[in-house]
């Protein structure tokens, strides 16, 4: 192979002038910086006291600092608690299986010798354009399945996603090679052995990015548990469904403050909508490296020899 020199043309087209590589930097920076701020805000705002935010609003830099968004918040922290790890069941066993149930059937209807693979990619798509509706698919899950007022209702509903089987599909397609596939079958490897020790090592981006997307999903629903779990099942309320229930009953307590005198002035109404959101970011913000760290992984560079 030729090396690249100084005066090499190769090098010369690839190489980046200084105040190119400036300006890209500039404009990452500010781009890192609209997305970071807000969060910033927000972090400030939790810490704030109720007297700042009524006197300078929504500040980087309020008059007073204050715990009282985070005390607050620690006074329901046996309902909070409990909803928390129920979100964190919730995530991880919804991922888990969707990812299972996605994967599997992504990779059979990427196999050209499966002679139903048309009937079912129909079969999967037609649910991207048209859907039973809320009614029907409550009906089913309620009355049918008899999930209502359990974990499974939380779960259920998400798990298959027609999107992320044509993305599974896809990938399988166009990155596992059929030559190892029909190295393994030679050998004498079953398709389960075959899907489990070849084509999953291999597939570590796609089942990275889903389940982020799965991750995200579990973790902020709320609208399942509004649907399917009653109010005399608390144990079962994921987190995301307590906070806003919280915020409702503050946002219900300040409306009617003249009513209720000595009541509302010991709740933090406004930082502690902040503090909410802290609690509910956080965690998830903590998941993106595990899912990071696997996107660039998995390569099939090398996995066939001609």
């Amino acid at each position: 192979m030729k090396k690249l020199t100084a005066k090499s043309p190769t090098l010369a087209y690839t190489r980046v002038k200084p105040a190119t590589n400036a300006l890209f930097i500039a404009i990452f920076v500010i781009l890192s910086l609209l997305c970071f701020l807000p969060a910033l805000l927000v972090l400030i705002v939790s810490f704030s006291s109720e007297s700042s935010i009524a006197t300078v609003g929504y500040s980087f830099f309020p008059q007073e600092w204050s715990l009282d968004a985070y005390k607050y918040m620690f006074t329901q922290g046996g309902y909070i608690g409990r909803a928390f790890l129920n979100s964190i069941f919730i995530t991880c066993v919804g991922t888990f299986l969707g990812l299972a149930l996605c994967s599997t059937m992504g990779f059979a209807l990427s196999r050209s010798n499966y002679k139903f693979k048309g009937f079912f990619t129909w079969f999967i798509f037609i649910p991207m354009l048209f859907n039973g509706g809320l009614v029907s698919s409550y009906m089913i899950n309620a009355q049918v399945l008899h999930m209502k007022d359990t974990y499974w209702a939380l779960i259920f509903p998400e798990l298959c996603s027609s999107f992320y089987i044509i993305i599974m599909r896809t990938f399988f397609k166009t990155t596992v090679p059929d030559a190892v596939i029909e190295s393994a079958q030679i050998d004498g490897a079953s398709q389960i052995r075959i899907f489990v020790q070849i084509v999953l090592p291999i597939s570590l981006p796609v089942l990275a990015t889903i389940g982020l997307f799965y991750t995200f999903a579990f973790w902020n629903d709320w609208q399942l548990a509004k649907y399917y779990l009653s109010s005399n099942v608390q144990e079962l309320f994921p987190l995301q469904y307590v906070l806003i229930s919280l915020e409702n009953n503050i946002e219900f307590l300040s409306r009617n403050k003249q009513f209720m005198h000595g009541v509302v002035n010991t709740i933090p109404a406004e930082t502690v909508r902040m503090a909410m959101v802290m609690v509910a970011v956080v965690p998830i913000a903590c998941s993106y490296p595990f899912f990071q760290k696997y996107f660039v992984s998995g390569l099939t560079v090398g996995a066939v020899k001609g």
